[in-house]
């Protein structure tokens, strides 16, 4: 008898952590979906890819100098490394009439923070936010000419540790792309080469990447739907 009166209690204590600690995890949940909310990301009938939480649709992308990735306080961080950095979605992806939409953050380092490449049709091609030395955004590549050279390259500022909220469209005549509430790629790709860099090919058919720079990532939607 005296054992399982101090048994008891152990138990009681044990119980109490596993509900405290399901209710942390609700609510953590809760506070990724509000904030992409208030953030406008969040498109009903979306899909959110990142739970906040683990990698398990995800595979660190072995690209070789890479950094190191995790997941903290509900972010993907992309840790510097020499090269690119990132992780590739390991489950199907839409082809076409898709719109991804996320957060990213610069934190350290002078290079693309957020470099998302993306399948069309037969074809890849990557948004790049944040290239050849920090400032680029557009498309690489287009007719075997990079983002920093070809007609979607414009020059945009980006302070580090501030989100920037990103918007990527795929349709069956354009690609389209918006930071925060400006669009910076309307592009209409009939007749043209879409293609990618080799550094990125290991981010087929989906994957996220940053150069040379520490990122993170966090509320990423996916919504298919005829434009």
């Amino acid at each position: 008898m005296r054992l399982i009166t101090n048994i008891a209690p152990i138990l009681t204590l044990i119980i109490v952590l596993v509900i405290a600690l399901f209710f942390i995890e609700c609510n953590q949940k809760q506070k990724n979906h509000k904030s992409a909310q208030e953030n406008n990301l969040f498109v009903p009938g979306s899909t959110l890819l990142f739970d906040g939480e683990t990698l398990n649709s995800w595979k660190i992308t072995q690209f070789g100098p890479q950094g190191p990735v995790n997941v903290s306080e509900g972010r993907i961080i992309l840790g510097m490394g020499d090269g690119c950095t990132g992780v590739t979605w390991k489950k199907d992806f839409p082809r076409i009439n898709y719109e991804v939409s996320l957060e990213a953050m610069k934190i350290t380092g002078n290079d693309f923070f957020c470099g998302i490449t993306f399948p069309i049709h037969n074809d890849y091609c990557s948004l790049i936010v944040g290239g050849w030395g920090g400032t680029v955004v557009g498309l690489s590549t287009i007719d075997g000419v990079d983002a920093s050279e070809n007609n979607t390259s414009i020059i945009r500022s980006f302070n580090k540790k501030e989100w920037y909220r990103i918007k990527l469209r795929v349709t069956e005549k354009e690609i389209e792309a918006w930071i925060n509430d400006e669009q910076v790629v309307d592009f209409t790709y009939e007749g043209k080469k879409l293609s990618i860099r080799p550094e990125v090919e290991l981010s087929i058919p989906f994957g996220i990447t940053s150069w040379q720079t520490t990122a993170a990532l966090r509320n990423i939607y996916l919504k298919e739907q005829s434009y």
